[in-house]
């Protein structure tokens, strides 16, 4: 009679306990089922240990902060630069030294169940969350790139620690706090990247609810957007409060 262990139960131990004995013991066993879990197993493992290395990667420029004495560092990042209504919405996250959720990372990789379960984590482990924005108004009135800086700032200054140190993505602002302009921030920075995280959950969630003032323009799936449905919208009702008129096509037709 075959003594050794089930597939089913073999996959349920390397799942919850794959201690080195019963590594050895699969390694030893014949059966190819045996050999493809341990293989699924081995492969999982690489891929954990390299997003884990990535993880530290991302977190370089603030382990050189923080070496330098700069303790408490600021990523911030915005969203809503390109929809043609609602605003421009800027986050400015401090973390703690021994943040340790992998997954946090640019927004725009992430899927929207991911990002909010991440937006939660991120808020309940966090030494300072802020959220800063500029409506539809300010940004007819200054421009779109005045007003993502203006949102910015006004998250940093809404902090109740204040940084010693800014990491920005590709911007700086009016701030005498010392920042770091970097390219493409949201995915070499740890703090940036919670930042991208946190503004564009926060914003989906205002165009939710917008959307159930004006749901003729489907702002909960586009986000404010010029998609399909929110230009026949447009062409039927016109635009509402939320719409920006110095942008096109709505600056040409309204």
């Amino acid at each position: 009679m075959d003594k050794r262990k089930s597939i089913n139960e073999i996959k349920r131990l390397i799942t919850v306990d794959p201690n080195q004995e019963l590594l050895r013991e699969l390694a030893s066993d014949d059966r190819k089922g045996v050999q493809n879990l341990l293989a699924q197993y081995r492969k999982h493992e690489l891929n954990k240990q390299a997003a884990l290395e990535a993880f530290k990667k991302r977190f370089s420029y603030e382990r050189a902060f923080w070496q330098e004495g700069k303790q408490l560092v600021c990523g911030i990042d915005e969203v809503g630069r390109g929809p043609l209504a609602g605003p421009v919405v800027a986050a400015a996250v401090i973390l703690p030294h021994d943040f340790g959720l992998v997954e946090v990372n640019d927004s725009k990789q992430l899927t929207k169940k991911t990002r909010e379960r991440l937006y939660s984590q991120i808020i309940e482990q966090a030494l300072g969350v802020s959220i800063g924005l500029c409506d539809n108004y300010e940004i007819d009135t200054v421009n779109i790139y005045q007003a993502a800086r203006i949102a910015m700032l006004k998250a940093v200054n809404g902090l109740s620690r204040k940084p010693q140190q800014l990491i920005i993505d590709a911007m700086n602002i009016d701030s005498s706090i010392e920042q770091l302009k970097l390219i493409k921030a949201d995915s070499k920075s740890v703090s940036v990247a919670a930042a991208s995280i946190v503004a564009k959950v926060w914003r989906d969630h205002l165009m939710s609810f917008y959307d159930n003032l004006y749901p003729e323009y489907d702002f909960k799936s586009n986000d404010g957007y010029g998609t399909k449905k929110h230009l026949d919208a447009l062409n039927v009702y016109g635009i509402t409060p939320l719409h920006r008129r110095s942008f096109e096509p709505i600056k040409s037709k309204f």
